[in-house]
């Protein structure tokens, strides 16, 4: 009898990745070492989701981007229902990130939601903080950067 190809095919694909992927690979007994405890540690203390600087970086990014990639002069005006969405969402051993949401007033005069994050050490060179964002609506290369309705911004 012949083994059935595909079924074995899609087994040893499963055994790659839980062995490659931390998050197929973690037991529930298996002992976590919090960021802070590392030997290069975090200490998670970053700005808040309505920190002036971290909106300000925001902003900033938002008016290069727009700028430079897509030769528009649009710019982020004001942020309100500022709130954060999670907190070091994938467990206390990965890097400290603050994930936020606001609406945000552009210079158009529309109204759009913004997902952003606020991540420890992933600024210049790992010198200081970091953002991420994605402003809905204006994620014009979406196969490339956070996908449909900025999916990959979020937890």
């Amino acid at each position: 009898m012949r083994p059935n190809l595909p079924l074995a095919v899609l087994a040893l694909g499963l055994v790659t990745v839980s062995a490659v992927h931390p998050a197929f690979a973690r037991s529930g007994r298996e002992e976590i070492s919090p960021a802070e405890e590392q030997t290069f540690p975090y200490d998670a203390d970053i700005p808040g989701c309505q920190d002036t600087a971290v909106l300000e970086k925001v902003s900033t990014q938002f008016a290069e981007k727009e700028a430079k990639f897509w030769n528009s002069s649009l710019t982020i005006l004001s942020y309100e229902r500022i709130e954060r969405t999670a907190w070091r969402p994938y467990g206390v051993d990965f890097i400290p990130r603050r994930y936020c949401s606001a609406v945000a007033t552009t210079s158009d005069g529309v109204r759009r939601k913004v997902d952003y994050s606020v991540r420890e050490s992933l600024g210049i060179i790992g010198a200081t903080w970091g953002v991420d964002f994605c402003v809905h609506g204006l994620d014009r290369n979406l196969a490339y950067a956070y996908a449909t309705a900025c999916r990959m911004a979020r937890p």
